[in-house]
């Protein structure tokens, strides 16, 4: 059922605008039944069995039926009159950027009151998003219904299943452009990333630096005891290393200047590295590994088989992609 919460009434302009809500929500369903009625009285078959059955209602719907446009016309100018409102106030509390707006985005409002019968059944639509409004306002709750529940799952499976479609169609296409070995990825590698790898090798290496400046100089102290920790533990376990021990009188002394100079020389050679990266001097460095990644076109010699085998690795990483889309999870929740 509908929930209807009182405290988010709280304004007076709320509640004006809620109360027409309701009464358009109640004279659009009262003028949709009544034209469906009139479609359905309009058959001559229709006529004659309630002539023959019910001649009381033929006679007394008979007249309101050739007067139709006419009972049509008093809703359609409570509905245009209620759109004139709105728009008034959406201009004056500006609700839109331009006072030309309003009427754009509500267009099934205006084209619905035409009094045509394929245009009329347009009102449907003014009443969904009445609905929408209220339940936007959290003054209804919709959600709740069997019928939302019911409509919502199909229309998930709906999507799902089109999406679906559209990117193994995507896919599909990616593994042709591969098969014939497009030039696209040459062309971004070319034309896009190779004139700008000076601005990539400074790019990465402020990022570089950056990131050894936060995560390292503070943490200097603890990881040079982590190192020596992890050192003197490998030296320890070494077989060679543990025989000088056995050497007469100098064997325990060397044993121990080797552990302590080993392990202060990989502390220092890992702090120094560390400190380049953490320094501006970290450029050159990064300029070379750019370099390697990004050569120039001169310096690009493609290997066939290594390029075929990329070629195959692409193919079926984007099939092991296809397969996992194709799962239907929406079955997983059939009502």
């Amino acid at each position: 059922m509908l929930h209807i919460n009182r405290e988010n009434l709280k304004s007076s302009h709320q509640l004006v605008w809620f109360i027409v809500d309701f009464l358009m929500l109640g004279l659009l369903i009262i003028n949709l039944a009544f034209i469906i009625w009139d479609s359905i009285y309009n058959f001559v078959a229709v006529q004659n069995l309630l002539r023959e059955y019910t001649p009381g209602l033929q006679s007394l719907y008979h007249p309101i039926h050739e007067r139709f446009i006419f009972y049509d016309m008093i809703f359609v100018s409570v509905f245009l009159t209620e759109f004139f409102l709105r728009w008034g106030y959406a201009v004056k509390a500006k609700v839109y950027d331009r006072w030309y707006f309003y009427p754009f985005i509500h267009w099934y409002d205006l084209v619905g009151c035409i009094p045509v019968g394929s245009l009329r059944f347009l009102r449907i639509l003014r009443v969904i998003s009445i609905i929408y409004r209220l339940h936007q306002y959290k003054i209804i709750d919709v959600t709740s219904t069997k019928l939302y529940r019911f409509v919502n799952f199909y229309y998930e499976a709906f999507m799902e299943e089109l999406s679906d479609r559209i990117v193994l169609k995507v896919l599909s296409g990616v593994q042709q452009e591969v098969r014939r070995g497009s030039p696209l990825f040459d062309k971004i590698q070319q034309d896009i990333l190779y004139p700008r790898r000076g601005m990539l090798a400074d790019w990465i290496s402020d990022r570089v630096a950056e990131a050894a400046q936060e995560g390292y100089v503070p943490n200097r102290g603890a990881l040079r005891s982590y190192l020596e920790d992890r050192v003197d533990t490998a030296l320890k376990q070494n077989l060679e290393l543990s025989r000088l021990k056995y050497l007469p009188v100098v064997g325990p002394t060397i044993q121990e200047t080797l552990e302590e100079a080993v392990g202060d020389i990989v502390a220092n050679v890992i702090h120094q590295i560390l400190d380049d990266l953490a320094s501006a001097s970290n450029h050159a460095f990064i300029e070379d590994i750019v370099n390697v990644f990004l050569p120039s076109p001169e310096q690009m010699q493609a290997d066939e088989t290594e390029n075929e085998a990329l070629i195959n690795l692409i193919i079926e990483i984007i099939d092991a992609v296809k397969t996992q889309v194709r799962v239907k999870y929406w079955r997983e929740n059939l009502p």
